[in-house]
Formats: structure tokens, sequence, C-alpha cells
């Protein structure tokens, strides 16, 4: 048994023709936050759902504090609590009653449920609006409530997929300093991501993924210190124009600059030196920039360097495509995600329009929901009667 919190080995997930998971490996020590930074499509998804048993892998081995999570489900979905890439509370319930209902699902004792969700109210700054239905509550709520049901159990590792996505910057930064609250408290944390900046900040460690690949596993310190010391970023006031710049630099300098719409950025280990050299080119090519930055190399960088694309930029494909057509979410009745197992379809995109993934993660998801209540009262009759 590995002393992991979270264990990944040679994973691998398949819809269809679309291999989502393609020999995932990872390790989370206890009381640590893990990013998985990605964009859309890159597998992140797929991963948390199969740590979280809602999908059954095709291959490889996967752990949750030490138990098995294709041979031991039930006992998994008790030591975790997962938060989807979507709120999916019941907006005709009061927030009060979303999570007295989540702590009777999980099947917790019924003098601890009102005070859990009580602390639960107070700890995310919920109690004012703690009696009002949820279908009033703003986008920030409503997500800083789904955290608070994935915590009533108290599960010992918390799975936040894309837990900011549509949050404006204030109700980001309050959450950022609840999962950094719950880590100080001992919990481990994965967390999937799109932001650069929500990994920098959060993460102890960062795994690069891309199209099912993990491309890169280390601290984000360390991944932005593989790049050369100084950014150039050159605006341009349009892209002939920006075409026309890059060009010119590719011929003359070897930093390998690279253009991204009207921006041609270049990395480069002479830094003022290598700045000068550039202006003076494109002055002598009468190419005026409109913008000039300079600063230090980003995780957005080392991502770039990383899989040559950035990170925010591709709709849903892989893991998205088994979402199927779209609508909200469904949690299971019982076990994990603090009683709820987690979400069957999250945020419900638009698929990538093939008919065999999306058939293929109907077909996952009816096996996983027929199988969970057995195996969930095997485990409740072992664990004994709350």
């Amino acid at each position: 048994m590995s002393d992991a919190a979270i264990l990944v080995e040679g994973l691998t997930k398949r819809f269809g023709t679309l291999l989502a998971l393609d020999g995932v490996d990872f390790a989370v020590p206890p009381g640590a936050v893990f990013g998985l930074l990605g964009p859309n499509g890159a597998g992140k998804t797929t991963a948390v759902r199969v740590l979280a048993t809602i999908l059954r892998p095709d291959g490889g081995h996967a752990e949750v504090m030490g138990l098995d999570v294709v041979r031991r489900p039930a006992e998994v979905r008790f030591q975790i609590g997962l938060a989807g890439q979507s709120a999916a509370v019941d907006a005709n319930l009061t927030g009060r009653e979303n999570l007295r209902m989540i702590g009777r699902l999980a099947q917790m004792r019924r003098h601890d449920v009102g005070p859990r969700a009580d602390e639960l109210l107070e700890r995310f700054d919920l109690s004012y609006a703690a009696d009002r239905p949820v279908r009033t509550y703003s986008g920030g709520m409503r997500r800083r409530l789904d955290v608070a049901a994935a915590l009533v159990q108290r599960p010992p590792v918390l799975f936040l997929d894309e837990p900011t996505t549509g949050l404006d910057i204030q109700s980001r930064t309050e959450l950022w300093a609840v999962i950094r609250e719950l880590v100080a408290e001992g919990s481990t944390v994965l967390l999937t991501t799109q932001y650069l900046e929500e990994a920098d900040r959060l993460a102890d460690r960062v795994a690069v993924v891309d199209h099912g690949h993990i491309v890169a596993n280390d601290t984000s310190a360390r991944l932005k210190a593989q790049l050369a010391g100084t950014v150039i970023e050159i605006g341009m006031e349009d892209e002939d124009r920006a075409s026309r710049a890059h060009e010119v630099l590719v011929e003359a300098v070897a930093d390998h600059p690279q253009r991204d719409g009207t921006i041609v950025r270049l990395t480069s280990n002479e830094g003022p030196s290598a700045l000068i050299e550039t202006l003076r080119l494109l002055d002598s090519n009468a190419l005026t920039p409109s913008t000039l930055t300079v600063r230090e190399p980003s995780l957005d960088d080392a991502f770039l360097a990383l899989t040559g694309r950035r990170a925010v930029e591709t709709d849903d494909q892989g893991e998205d495509a088994g979402r199927g057509s779209g609508g909200r979410g469904r949690r299971h009745g019982r076990g994990g995600r603090s009683g709820r197992g987690g979400h069957e379809g999250d945020s419900g995109g638009a698929g990538s329009g093939s008919d065999g993934p999306t058939k293929e993660w109907a077909d996952a998801e009816t096996r996983n929901a027929e199988g969970f209540f057995g195996e969930a009262t095997e485990a409740e009759r072992r664990r004994g009667a709350a």
C-alpha cells in the first residue's frame, strides 16, 4: 500500500476511438494541493471521474487513501468529496436544506447533520442566505455552497474540477482562500484548472496534461525555471504587421519567436541586449510596435513551451465528449462526494459531435449507476447503521 493520498499508475480510458487517458501517472501526498493543468479535452475531468469511481478505467491502477478505485469503489466514496465544473445543488431548496440533505444521504447521524450544515454555512459566508432558495443565489454563492456540500462528510480527499470557472475575480479569490484553509487543516486536494494563475497560486505541484498524456510534473517554480530568463512581448496594430514582424525576427534571432494573433513573443537569456536588437530589427523594417512588455516567464509560458499551445484555447473534446448532449449533472444518492458520489455529467457541454464517445459514456454511466447502490449498501452494512 502506498503512502500517497492519491496514486495513479498507467491509467488509460478510451471513449470509442478517442483515447482520453493514455498512461497517466502521478501521486499526491497527504495534505497537499496537486494541480492538473490543461485545456478542455486534455483528460483532466476523465481522470477525476475515474478517481471518484464514476468511470471505470480501461487500464492501469488508481488508489485513493490506499483503496483501489475499481475493487473497492464504495469504500472510496466515503473518503472523497467532489465539486464539479458546475454547481449541482438543488435550486428549489434553501442552502441549509441542501447541506442537511447531503448529510442524511451520507449516512451521518441525525443529530450531527444540523450543526455541520450550520458550521459550513458560516465558514463559506452563506449564513445570511441560509434560508433562501438557491435559485436566488449568485454564481459565486452557488459555487461556495457546492464546495461546502462536498465537505459535509469531512472527507480527507477533495476533488475540485475547475471550481472557479465562470466566477468573477472576487469570488475566485474567496474560493482560493477556502482551499488554502482546507489544506492547512490536513485535507488533500486534487485541483483541475485551465487557469495558470490558479495553479501557480494554489498547487504544491503541477502536472501538465495534454491529449491524455502527462507532459510535465513538477513545481510551478521549476517549470518556469526551465525557460529562458526574459520574455519579450511585442504588440502590433494588426495581424498582418504581426506576421511580418514574426518573419523578420525568425530570420534574424535565435530565440524562436512565436506569434499569437497580434502579439509576437520571444524568450531570451540575454535580456536587455535581446530587447535592443529586437527593436532595432523592427525599426529597420518600418515595423513600429503598438505595445511592448518585458517580464519574467510565467506558468503560461511554461505550458506553451511544453505543449505548443495555451491552456485556454480549445473547445471541449475528449472528456467532454462523454457528457452527451447537455443538461445539468446528476449526483448519486449515497456514498462519496459527501454522500453523493460525484457528478454523472457536470456542465453538460455540447460534446464533440461524435456518437461513439457519447454512447459509450452513457453506457459507462448506466453500468456505474446500476452497480452503485448494491456496492454502497454493502459498505454501509459493514460500516454500521448511522
